[in-house]
């Protein structure tokens, strides 16, 4: 039997959303999300073809959508960015800042530029993106939302970069929260562990022997889809969500728990007497 949708079409209508890395991946699953629930979507990429696509893509689906060229590198960029959104579409109520770089490198082997660069488009992108959109938000009720991950409270080896990068965006979210709150201006983060059909886990897991061993390891037992990924972002921009801002919700199966094969589980005998 098929569970209800909590949302139905039409709950965003009136209301306009901006999303960051939105040309594919989880960030465009989140974007189309709040499209195909009637809001008004704008996005971003540094590929005009690419964020182009995806835009037509929502529309092709009944959705509205604009794709903008910004690196969220640039501020400037990222600025002009929600200017254009907010002059198409009205004051953004929700923000999604899902840009990431990442790969699998040991500290010794990776260079500096490339560890300054995923911190660049983690870290300071996620800052440019909250920052350039404080005077477009529709205050109070506007919803920000940052892309981490579970590398920023559990470190994973060959992921220095990312770790230290996801855990600045952690504690910019929550600072923020602090400092937009009384504006009513709620902001959050979303930390999605292994995802089906992404870019990352197809670098992660290029085979199916990865993959089992993986899945073996969640508490779950299977990866999650970007759909699950974009109903968190929808509920913490809901009014289901009015009173939760600097939270750091996982979505990931269980991965931030640790190893729950059945290999990692010694039974100790039970005590006699």
């Amino acid at each position: 039997m098929a569970e209800p949708d909590l949302y139905a079409a039409g709950a965003f209508t009136g209301r306009n959303v901006f999303v960051a890395g939105g040309s594919g991946g989880i960030n465009l699953a989140i974007g189309a999300r709040f499209a195909e629930l009637g809001a008004k979507v704008a996005l971003i990429s540094r590929s005009a073809e690419r964020i182009a696509a995806a835009a037509q893509g929502i529309a092709e689906q009944g959705g509205t959508a604009i794709g903008l060229v910004a690196d969220v590198r640039d501020y400037a960029a990222v600025e002009a960015a929600f200017a254009q959104a907010s002059e198409a579409h009205g004051p953004i109520d929700v923000v999604v800042s899902g840009a990431a770089g990442n790969f699998l490198a040991p500290v010794i082997g990776m260079s500096a530029n490339a560890f300054r660069t995923v911190v660049e488009i983690d870290l300071i992108g996620t800052f440019n993106m909250f920052r350039a959109s404080w005077d477009h938000l529709r205050k109070p009720g506007a919803s920000l939302i940052a892309i981490t991950a579970g590398q920023a409270r559990r470190p994973m080896m060959f992921q220095a970069h990312a770790c230290a990068a996801k855990a600045g965006v952690d504690l910019l979210t929550q600072t923020l929260a602090m400092e937009w709150g009384p504006a009513g201006v709620r902001v959050n983060a979303i930390a999605p562990g292994p995802i089906a059909d992404t870019e990352g886990m197809a670098r992660l897991a290029p085979d199916a022997a990865k993959t089992a061993a993986i899945k073996q390891r969640l508490a779950l037992r299977d990866y999650g889809a970007k759909r699950d990924v974009a109903d968190m972002a929808v509920f913490l921009s809901s009014r289901h969500a009015a009173n939760v801002t600097g939270a750091i919700i996982d979505c990931d199966g269980g991965s931030i728990l640790g190893d729950a094969s059945a290999d990692a589980l010694t039974v100790p005998a039970r005590a006699a007497g």
